[in-house]
């Protein structure tokens, strides 16, 4: 019998007070439980609504169907059909506006906790011993895929699956991508992302770190001298957005994505850090998307007596996730909404003392649907600060367009693609994720691997006939 409670089951998770003093997950995961209890809401709809709003098309009835049948690994290998991250996609995935959107529960009440029962089956499956990998037949073809974000790792999962020898270039010293420098490990634990990771390993995807193609290897080379026979870019959006205004060059103002690599990859939360980021007193983050969230809470946690969201348009614009939004508040974030920076204050060594902020109010809506912010004249203040961080967006890194002869990209740097292969302007080589959009989320950054990756196969098994 379908469990008809009108709400989802509640997510355990870490009491704000402690939890914003720690980097440890927030959310706890459900219980058995409640895993099944959840499971049983979902009515098993024929025409399947949720897995429309899904990027990567996961058979989400099927796997939640597993967890009513206490067949948690079995709910697994159905995600893992379709999905090459399940434990990071139950996690970070913003499944309020996608599959849980279309979910007939959530007509009248809340919807299934599809995203909650996602993790539960990845961390169940994790939780064995001596996971076994099946690893497929060879079919005899080389490719490369450029990133170990999102957007590289479905695809390098989705052809290692395929057959393909597929070898991943990632410029840093771990791989991950954003997954690993850009998300909290409160948010997405990095053991997480190893073991997503150790798992395509196991499928035979070899990675090779601490390689920027475009410096230390060009995208020509790896085809005319290295044999890859398609190539998927995948390098992300890691060039910091600044708002242009006086005072961005003082010591204590940060772009986020540095904030942020600083915090996750290097581990400067640690007392034994080597990159230690100063502690500060008071803090304001600029932009309201998930990345400002996730770096005032960081900021939070590293000591700070104040940290506040300063954002030009009103709550009900923000784009970052609700549960992201609540989180902070919980924390003790402060949000300074209908505000927006107009200079940066500094004393005589250059370092922060304030910021110079104007009041807004909204407008007519503009491009993106959202009212336009409007300066109040005569509104202005000071915010006493000593740290200003910078989330407004960020643009694709412009070295493999400008090493790469014939590759088409927007005038801001996003790579032009062929929208349903994934195929740039250069034949066989191939991008997705936030190299070809700018910043956006890890699913959609997944689906377009997928995309890539369908297209890679089919571009060499055309050569090939």
């Amino acid at each position: 019998m379908p469990n008809m409670s009108p709400k989802k089951n509640e997510m355990p998770s870490q009491a704000p007070d402690v939890r914003n003093k720690n980097f440890q997950e927030v959310a706890l995961g459900y219980s058995e439980a409640q895993a099944v209890d959840e499971a049983a809401r979902c009515l098993q709809c024929k025409h399947k609504p949720c897995v429309a709003g899904c990027p990567v098309n996961i058979n989400i009835p099927g796997f939640i169907k597993k967890i009513t049948e206490k067949d948690y690994e079995g709910a697994y290998q159905v995600i893992g059909e379709t999905s090459s991250l399940p434990a990071v996609c139950g996690r970070v995935c913003p499944q309020e506006s996608q599959c849980e959107k279309f979910c007939v529960r959530g007509i009248k009440n809340e919807p299934v906790g599809i995203g909650r029962l996602e993790r539960f089956a990845a961390d169940f499956h994790f939780a064995q011993p001596d996971i076994e990998v099946v690893k497929p037949e060879p079919n005899g073809h080389k490719v490369a895929v450029v990133g170990s974000g999102p957007a590289g790792l479905t695809c390098a999962g989705d052809l290692a699956k395929l057959g393909y020898d597929v070898t991943i270039f990632e410029a840093l010293h771990l791989a991950g991508g954003v997954l690993v420098y850009g998300i909290p490990e409160f948010r997405l634990p990095k053991a997480i992302v190893q073991k997503e990771i150790d798992t395509l390993e196991k499928l035979g995807v070899k990675i090779i770190r601490n390689v920027v193609v475009g410096r230390s290897i060009s995208i020509q080379e790896l085809m005319n001298e290295e044999g890859f026979e398609a190539i998927f870019v995948g390098s992300g959006a890691g060039l910091p957005n600044f708002r242009g205004i006086p005072g961005e060059n003082f010591n204590g103002v940060y772009s986020a994505n540095e904030f942020l690599t600083r915090v996750n990859l290097m581990k400067s939360y640690r007392v034994d850090s080597t990159t230690p980021i100063v502690h500060s007193k008071r803090v304001a983050v600029i932009g309201g998307g998930n990345v400002a969230m996730d770096a005032a809470r960081c900021a939070k946690r590293l000591g700070a007596e104040e940290v506040s969201i300063v954002y030009r348009r009103s709550e009900d614009e923000i784009p970052a996730r609700h549960e992201e939004v609540e989180h902070a508040k919980e924390e003790g974030i402060v949000f300074r909404l209908l505000s927006n920076p107009t200079e940066i204050l500094g004393n005589e060594k250059r370092f922060v003392t304030g910021m110079k902020v104007i009041k807004m109010g909204l407008g007519e809506p503009d491009d993106s649907g959202r009212r336009r912010p409007i300066e109040i004249p005569g509104s202005e203040y000071i915010l006493e600060i000593d740290t200003v961080i910078f989330a407004i967006g960020t643009s694709p890194n412009p070295l493999i367009k400008m090493t790469t002869e014939g590759l088409e990209t927007h005038k801001w740097g996003g790579i032009i693609i062929n929208e349903e292969t994934g195929e740039t302007s250069v034949p066989g080589v191939f991008a997705g994720g936030d190299a070809v959009t700018g910043a956006a989320t890890v699913i959609l950054a997944m689906g377009a691997g997928k995309t890539a990756a369908a297209g890679m196969d089919a571009y060499i098994k055309a050569k090939s006939a």
